[in-house]
C-alpha cells in the first residue's frame, strides 16, 4: 500500500514530467501538485475523456443501447445529418483532449488538438453551468437532479484539464488559428447563420425566442458563447506570449 508521504512524493516530483514553465497565476492556476496528477496518470485521463464522449453522444442522441430506442434519436434525430459534426460540442471536446494527452503520452505531441482540447474544454466547461445556472428552474424541469448535478460538475472539470494543457503545448499562433476557426464556426453556425435548417447549439430547456427580461434565451446562450471563444483565444494566445518572454529572460541570464 502507498503512504500518504509516498503519494506526495508522487504527485509533486517533477522528474519524469515536462518542466514547468513559470506561467503567472492568472494563466496557470491550477497547484503544481495537481497539474502533475493530470500528466503523471494520463491514461487514466484519456480513458475518462473516451467515456466522457460516448456518454455524450448517447446524450446527444446516438443511442446503440437500450436496443429498444432508436439508433438516431433527440438531437441528432432532428438535425440535418451534415451538421452532425458541429452538434456534440463537449463529446467532441473531451474527445479532443483525450487526443491531446495520448499524443503526448505516445512522445507525438500535437498542437492542433492542444488548441483544439483548450479551446473545447475551456469553453464547453464553462458555457453548460452557465446555462443550466442561468436556465435552472427549466432544466429542472426536463432534467433529473443527480443528471444536473452530474452535467454541471463534470463540465467544470474539463476546465481544469484544459489548464493542464500549458505544460505540454506552446500554443503556436497556427493551432491557435485552426481552434479560432473551427469554434468560432460553431458559433455562427450554432446561433447566427445555420446554414442548414435552425441553429444548431446544443438543445435548451426553452425555446430559443422565450424572453428573459430585455432579451431572449438564444441571445443569451449566444452571447457566453461567443464570450468564451474570445476569452480561449485571449488565454491561448497570451500563454504563448508569455512562455516566450520567459524563453528570452533565460537566455539574457
Amino acid at each position: 500500500m502507498v503512504s500518504f508521504s509516498g503519494l506526495r512524493r508522487l504527485v509533486s516530483d517533477d522528474d519524469e514530467l515536462p518542466e514547468p514553465d513559470g506561467l503567472p497565476r492568472w494563466l496557470a492556476p491550477l497547484p503544481r501538485w495537481l497539474e502533475n496528477v493530470g500528466l503523471r496518470f494520463a491514461w487514466v485521463v484519456v480513458a475518462v475523456n473516451l467515456v466522457g464522449t460516448a456518454f455524450g453522444f448517447w446524450y446527444y442522441g446516438f443511442h446503440p443501447y437500450p436496443f429498444s430506442d432508436s439508433l438516431i434519436t433527440w438531437q441528432f434525430a432532428a438535425e440535418p445529418v451534415v451538421m452532425w459534426p458541429f452538434v456534440p460540442d463537449s463529446p467532441v471536446a473531451t474527445l479532443f483532449i483525450a487526443g491531446a494527452f495520448a499524443a503526448w503520452k505516445l512522445d507525438r505531441p500535437n498542437e492542433y488538438l492542444n488548441a483544439l482540447a483548450f479551446f473545447g474544454c475551456w469553453k464547453l466547461g464553462l458555457w453548460t453551468p452557465f446555462v443550466l445556472a442561468a436556465f435552472d428552474a427549466a432544466f429542472l424541469q426536463t432534467t433529473t437532479l443527480p443528471m444536473y448535478v452530474f452535467l454541471f460538475v463534470s463540465h467544470l472539470a474539463m476546465v481544469v484539464e484544459a489548464f493542464v494543457l500549458h505544460r505540454v503545448s506552446d500554443f503556436p499562433v497556427r493551432a491557435v488559428a485552426v481552434a479560432v476557426v473551427w469554434y468560432g464556426f460553431n458559433d455562427v453556425v450554432d446561433y447566427f447563420v445555420p446554414v442548414v435548417g435552425d441553429p444548431h447549439h446544443t438543445s435548451l430547456p426553452l425555446p430559443d425566442a422565450t424572453p428573459v427580461g430585455e432579451t431572449t434565451v438564444l441571445q443569451i446562450a449566444a452571447v457566453a458563447a461567443v464570450t468564451l471563444t474570445v476569452a480561449a483565444t485571449f488565454f491561448a494566445l497570451s500563454t504563448r506570449v508569455k512562455k516566450l518572454e520567459l524563453e528570452l529572460d533565460r537566455e539574457r541570464t
